[in-house]
C-alpha cells in the first residue's frame, strides 16, 4: 500500500489562503488505511480550516467528498458537476491521485493535503514499513525477497559496502544491514550462489515517466462497451 502523512495545517492553510470555497476530496483506499486522507480526515481538515479562517476574520466555505480511489478515473466521475461550485480543491490522495484530479479538472487549482511517503506494509495499527521504491528493476527473486534498494542505505545491488558491522548498518546500529539479512535468508534456502551473480546497476539517470499497457487492453475496453 502507499503510505502518506497529512501535511502540516499551516502549509495547507497557506496554499488555500486566497480561496473562499474549497472542496476537500478524500480517497477511500491506501491513505484511508494509514489514517491520512480518508473520510474522517477530510472532515477534520475542513473543521480546522473553518475555525482558523473564522478567527482570522476571513470565513471559508468547505465541502467534502471521499471517492473510492482517486487513481482511477472512473471513480472521479462523481465529482463532475460538484467541483464547479468551488474555487479550489484539496486532494487527500497520494501524488498519483492528486495529479489525476488536476488532470480531470485543469481549470481549478488542486492542492495536496498529504505528503506521499513510500510503498509499504502495515505491521500493526499505525506502524508502517517501507518495502518498495518502485525503482522499475525488481531483484527480489535474487535477493530472497529482501529489497536492497529500500533496506540498504546506499541502495547497493551487489553485496554490502565496507561499513557493515556485525549485521548492522554503519549509519545506525539499530538498522540491520540489508545484505546481511539477504545472506542469512539465502543460506536458509540453500541459494547462497545468488550472491555470486552480478546484477547490473540501475540507470537512475533515465528515470522517465513509465506507462504500462497490458496485453488485451483494447479488447477489454470493447467488451465493456468503452471506446
Amino acid at each position: 500500500m502507499i503510505v502518506a502523512e497529512r501535511k502540516p495545517f499551516e502549509e495547507i492553510s497557506l496554499m488555500v489562503k486566497d480561496f473562499k470555497k474549497v472542496l476537500t476530496v478524500g480517497c477511500g483506499t491506501c491513505v484511508a488505511v494509514c489514517l491520512a486522507g480518508g473520510e474522517k480526515e477530510v472532515g477534520v481538515l475542513n473543521s480546522e480550516l473553518k475555525i482558523a479562517r473564522r478567527m482570522e476574520g476571513s470565513p471559508i466555505e468547505t465541502g467534502g467528498v471521499t471517492v473510492e480511489r482517486q487513481c482511477d478515473m472512473e471513480f472521479l466521475e462523481e465529482l463532475d458537476g460538484v467541483v464547479d461550485e468551488y474555487d479550489a480543491i484539496i486532494s487527500m490522495a497520494c501524488g498519483a491521485g492528486i495529479q489525476f484530479i488536476a488532470e480531470r479538472f485543469p481549470e481549478i487549482p488542486v492542492f495536496p493535503g498529504v505528503n506521499t511517503s513510500f510503498i509499504g506494509v502495515n505491521r500493526e495499527v499505525g506502524w508502517y514499513e517501507e518495502k518498495c521504491r518502485a525503482c522499475g528493476t525488481c531483484v527480489l527473486g535474487m535477493t530472497a525477497g529482501i529489497c536492497p534498494v529500500t533496506m540498504c542505505a546506499k541502495g547497493l545491488f551487489n553485496g554490502p559496502c565496507g561499513g557493515t558491522n556485525k549485521g548492522s548498518c554503519e549509519i545506525n546500529t539499530d538498522q540491520p544491514c540489508a545484505w546481511y539479512l539477504i545472506h542469512e535468508r539465502l543460506a536458509k534456502q540453500n541459494r547462497l550462489g545468488n550472491i555470486l551473480e552480478i546484477c547490473p546497476p540501475n540507470d537512475w539517470r533515465n528515470q522517465t515517466p513509465r506507462t504500462i499497457v497490458q496485453p488485451g487492453y483494447k479488447e477489454r475496453l470493447t467488451a465493456f462497451g468503452i471506446k
